[in-house]
């Protein structure tokens, strides 16, 4: 009797097993659309910064010619410009005057773009909608068309060369715009704030001014901001209705720098960057709230 001995069969080697693929979390970018993104952000950033630079840069140049050749400026760096606009020009009164304008044009115009907003916002009356449409309208105009009847009528109210002619032509533009403004943002605070104040005995503009109006601080910020920053380096308004050199504000006295054979571009410079300090310091102040003021009211109108 033979005996057969079995031989096991061969051991088969298991195939490794696939390495699995790191899923990438939602929302995150790859390395390279990360640099790609950062490089555009940077890219954009020095294309929006240059300007402002280069008018710093010139501003330190001391004659009126040296931005034909910048390279020189390097060697004859001076604040001489600065000295001479702050002690030889009225630079100082073009800088009050362009205070009192476009600030009381800013809180004028803003409290009274949000009374306006509210009312269209809560209050539906007959005709609200045409109401708006007609602020609107009013947007669709150029200047060179507004220049010449308000011109008119100024002078017929003999408000021409008053501040208070350049403040009302102001804040018929900066009005309706603001109005837009901040009626969407008024229509995302909830209507039962409104109610919850009517039930504790507060007035329709006491529910407005205690209640809503801490509420619409970032949409109130937002209209600040465009109007302050509208009127604070406005020109054609102010060039054309400002007749008194003691009464131009800071864009229009800039203009005093050009002459019809020469231009005096060094203090124009340091002009402008000293009317940007002010500019850069409110949108500082307001900066945190423009996001959200910019956003709120982008889903309802």
């Amino acid at each position: 009797m033979s005996t057969t001995t079995e031989r096991p069969a061969p051991a088969t080697t298991a195939a490794p097993a696939a390495r699995p693929v790191k899923a990438r979390p939602r929302g995150e970018s790859s390395p390279l659309a990360k640099a790609l993104s950062h490089g555009v952000l940077i890219v954009a950033g020095l294309i929006a910064l240059f300007p402002v630079a280069w008018i710093l840069f010139v501003s330190l140049g001391p004659d009126k010619t040296d931005y034909l050749h910048p390279g020189q400026i390097f060697d004859k760096l001076t604040l001489s410009n600065y000295q001479h606009v702050l002690g030889d020009t009225d630079f100082f009164t073009w800088f009050g005057n362009a205070v009192l304008v476009s600030g009381v044009t800013t809180v004028f115009g803003v409290m009274l773009a949000a009374t306006t907003g509210y009312a269209v916002s809560r209050m539906k009356f007959p005709g609200h909608r045409p109401l708006m449409w007609s602020l609107l309208v009013t947007q669709m105009f150029p200047i060179a068309v507004l220049i010449v009847p308000m011109y008119t009528m100024l002078s017929d109210l003999g408000l021409l060369d008053s501040y208070t002619g350049l403040i009302l032509v102001y804040s018929t533009t900066t009005v309706p715009y603001c109005a837009w403004l901040l009626k969407g943002y008024f229509d995302t605070i909830p209507v039962e704030i409104d109610e919850a104040g009517r039930v504790d005995g507060l007035s329709p503009f006491g529910t407005f001014w205690r209640l809503v109006l801490p509420l619409a601080r970032p949409g109130l910020a937002v209209a600040a901001f465009y109007s302050f920053l509208t009127y604070w380096a406005e020109v054609p308004f102010a060039s054309t209705f400002m007749l008194s050199s003691d009464k131009y504000t800071l864009a229009v006295g800039l203009q005093t720098f050009v002459s019809e054979h020469d231009a005096q571009w060094n203090l124009m410079a340091a002009t402008a960057v000293l009317i940007a300090i002010p500019s850069a310091a409110f949108f500082y102040l307001v900066q945190r709230h423009l996001v959200t003021g910019l956003t709120a009211g982008a889903s309802k109108s």
